[in-house]
């Protein structure tokens, strides 16, 4: 199996998936990550040399999280950050639609469509887009995660909610999701700050308890397709 994850922001994958991403590379299933976004002038203010030098500037972390778990492949969009919304919707959905037909995913992750972050609701808009079943590659399932500091703090109304119905088990893989986190030093905070490892970990857990084991992920299944012959 293919598996594309597609990150807003850099940290997101790993908040949301990175167990099941763990659990698919165990499995033997070929992993890869799209980050949309990359911090530019003048909401970022980044060292020039840096920015020159990688196509993110949190690359670095980027690059040790994603080789800790054995992702095959991450790829940059390098849309502005935080800036999704003056972007033409026509140039966000084409390089998606791109990748995706380059890459032919069997599984997409993506983030919640009612998240706080318009980043995420932009991406999620764009894939839905791109995997709509009238291109030569349909993807069989799309998933949505959920992102601590992003999916639950936003304004409580109905369509905000996620309500997840689909629970992977990452019981094994819950201490190589908080490695993968720990890389992302720039982004993590303190207990109580949602991206923090305890949070990370407690998160979790209080997911795996909804199902009868010690830690889960929780999805919101958007799209399933199943081919008979």
């Amino acid at each position: 199996m293919k598996v594309l994850v597609f990150a807003p922001h850099p940290d997101d994958e790993i908040l949301g998936c990175g167990g099941t991403m763990a659990w698919h590379i165990a499995n033997g299933d070929k992993v890869e990550v799209c980050i949309v976004t990359r911090g530019k002038p003048p909401v970022f203010q980044i060292d020039q040399e840096i920015y020159d030098r990688w196509p993110h500037n949190l690359y670095p972390e980027i690059v040790k999280s994603h080789h800790l778990l054995g992702v095959a492949q991450t790829y940059y969009l390098e849309f502005p950050a935080v800036m999704l919304e003056d972007v033409p919707r026509y140039e966000l959905n084409n390089q998606i639609l791109d990748l995706i037909s380059r890459c032919e995913p069997n599984i997409i992750y993506m983030p919640h469509f009612g998240d706080m972050q318009k980043d995420h609701l932009i991406t999620c808009e764009a894939i839905m887009v791109a995997v709509r079943p009238k291109y030569k590659h349909i993807v069989q399932y799309v998933y949505a995660y959920e992102t601590l500091s992003e999916t639950e703090w936003n304004i409580p109304h109905p369509s905000k909610c996620f309500i997840p119905n689909v629970f992977i088990d990452i019981s094994r893989f819950l201490a190589q999701k908080l490695a993968a986190m720990a890389c992302y030093q720039s982004q993590l905070g303190d207990f109580p700050d949602p991206r923090s490892l305890e949070a990370v970990d407690s998160l979790a857990k209080l997911r795996g308890s909804t199902m009868g084991v010690a830690a889960a992920e929780a999805f919101m299944l958007i799209r399933e397709y199943r081919k008979t012959r």
